[in-house]
């Protein structure tokens, strides 16, 4: 597997080749606080002035080296080409034409320019605070807890009809991510300003080991069984933490609502 400087060099240098205007990375390597090692992404932002000139003939592509699967990607007026080499390193690319600097910052939470001989970057700043999570507001908290007990129906539906696809989308993909987000609103009425990083990852970096623990034994959606056997193990967590939250900040909280969704979903499932 090639060295980081083996790969900074390789980037810097096809810049140079392609006579790029400027050089910037994102991603957790920018980040000091990020866990290093060997599935870390170079996130590399090109920015070009002949955009059509680059992507008429990718070969140049090849210069990053052999490649063991590629995704292309078209952003608004930016291009993106993901790839994965043999040695195991990925490159993220994208390219960004000149007028489109400040849109690309402001999809970023970090940035470092590697190079940038007329200044383009100047001007532009880091947003770290794009995954820094704030303390909750009532109305956030409400939105938060109907969408949870609301969705959980669905979980119900999906099970009661075996389709485990479904329940799964339902009970990850929304139950278990507003549950998430109330875990995130408690370390935040602790610290105020936290960086719980994209998808959460570095939530429980925050909280005892036991409370990450306990939201992983809620991810086993292998059988109509399992499924069934989390979303009440979730149903309670929320119930719990919603809570314990709701006395932290002052926030009204409907136990009535969430004991009858709890009702609801033991008096359908209690067959299947």
């Amino acid at each position: 597997m090639r060295t980081e400087t083996e790969m900074f060099d390789v980037i810097l240098q096809t810049a140079k080749v392609l006579q790029v205007d400027a050089v910037a990375m994102s991603g957790s390597r920018t980040n000091p606080k990020a866990p290093k090692d060997e599935f870390q992404d170079y996130d590399v932002v090109y920015v070009v002035d002949d955009l059509d000139n680059l992507t008429s003939d990718l070969a140049w592509l090849d210069q990053f080296g052999t490649r063991i699967i590629e995704q292309h990607n078209l952003l608004g007026n930016r291009r993106l080409y993901l790839m994965l080499f043999e040695d195991g390193n990925r490159i993220d690319l994208t390219l960004c034409p000149k007028d489109q600097i400040q849109e690309w910052v402001e999809n970023e939470a970090d940035f470092t320019v590697l190079e940038d001989p007329k200044g383009l970057f100047e001007s532009y700043s880091p947003r770290p605070e794009r995954f820094w999570i704030h303390l909750a507001s009532e109305m956030d908290f409400e939105k938060t807890c109907n969408e949870f007990w609301w969705v959980s129906a669905y979980v119900v539906k999906g099970i009661c009809r075996k389709q485990v696809s479904y329940a799964t989308d339902h009970l990850y993909g929304i139950c278990q991510q507003e549950l998430l987000k109330i875990l995130a609103w408690q370390v935040a009425s602790d610290r105020r300003t936290v960086d719980i990083g994209k998808n959460y990852k570095y939530l429980f970096n925050y909280m005892p080991a036991e409370k990450e623990k306990e939201f992983s034994n809620l991810l086993d959606f292998s059988s109509v069984e399992k499924l069934t056997q989390s979303l009440f193990a979730t149903m309670q967590l929320f119930h719990r933490e919603a809570q314990i939250l709701a006395q932290k900040m002052g926030f009204d909280y409907d136990k009535e609502v969430a004991e009858k969704m709890i009702q609801y979903a033991e008096e359908r499932l209690s067959n299947h």
